[in-house]
């Protein structure tokens, strides 16, 4: 657990300048799915692939770890080619808690996207909401991990 909180204070220093900033736009994990499943929302989950591994993913998500090798301007690379550089494409951020996301959707903000959404309740569950996996919503085992 220790090493798990090193690395999400060490990951905030990646997206610093926009963590203080206020809370954006969030979804909840049942509108998360609708939208994905009519095609409005492209969902990321932006976790490590030892979470991904361990819980399965958002069945359909595109993965893309925030600890990206090349930093946050791989990161940013990466969610580009996801929505084909379409900076006005809806996107739904996931992580585990909502943590992590929350930092990342400021981060793309900041970086010319209109529309990403929090899926603040992630798949364990927080605050927000009891989380993808506790609603018992569609997750598949991530095979490339």
């Amino acid at each position: 657990m220790k090493r798990f909180a090193f690395m999400v204070l060490s990951l905030a220093g990646l997206f610093h300048p926009w963590v203080a900033q206020a809370a954006g736009e969030t979804l909840a994990a049942p509108e998360a799915l609708a939208a994905a499943a009519a095609g409005r929302l492209t969902i990321i989950d932006i976790r490590t692939p030892p979470e991904w591994r361990q819980t399965g993913v958002v069945q359909g998500a595109s993965l893309i770890d925030m600890r990206h090798p090349q930093g946050a301007q791989g990161f940013l690379r990466d969610v580009l080619q996801r929505v084909g550089g379409d900076r006005n494409a809806p996107i739904g951020l996931i992580c585990r808690t909502g943590n992590r996301t929350t930092q990342v959707q400021k981060f793309l903000e900041a970086q010319g996207f209109t529309q990403v959404y929090n899926i603040k309740e992630g798949m364990a569950g927080s605050a927000a909401g009891p989380g993808w996996l506790r609603r018992g919503l569609p997750v598949e085992q991530c095979t490339r991990c």
